[in-house]
């Protein structure tokens, strides 16, 4: 039985990123903390789930960290 490399790949990033979104909910409590693992979770992820996590950050954070939200993903687009 052979398992088509696209699927694990995609079974991965989406493991990956579901768990970078399961950290940052862990360490919302701290700003600082919160900072230095999104920092680390948009260095780790491919560009189209920075996407998704930029996304799912504003809906479940911008209230909250919406000047650090603003600054990371700045920041990670400008390269």
């Amino acid at each position: 039985m052979q398992i088509n490399n696209k699927q694990v790949n995609a079974k991965r990033i989406h493991a990956q990123l579901d768990y970078v979104k399961l950290i940052l909910a862990k360490v919302s409590f701290d700003k600082a903390l919160f900072k230095k693992e999104l920092k680390k979770a948009i260095g780790i992820l491919l560009p189209h789930e920075v996407g998704s996590l930029k996304e799912w950050c504003y809906q479940r954070f911008g209230r909250m960290y919406r000047s650090t939200l603003n600054e990371c993903f700045t920041v990670s687009c400008a390269g």
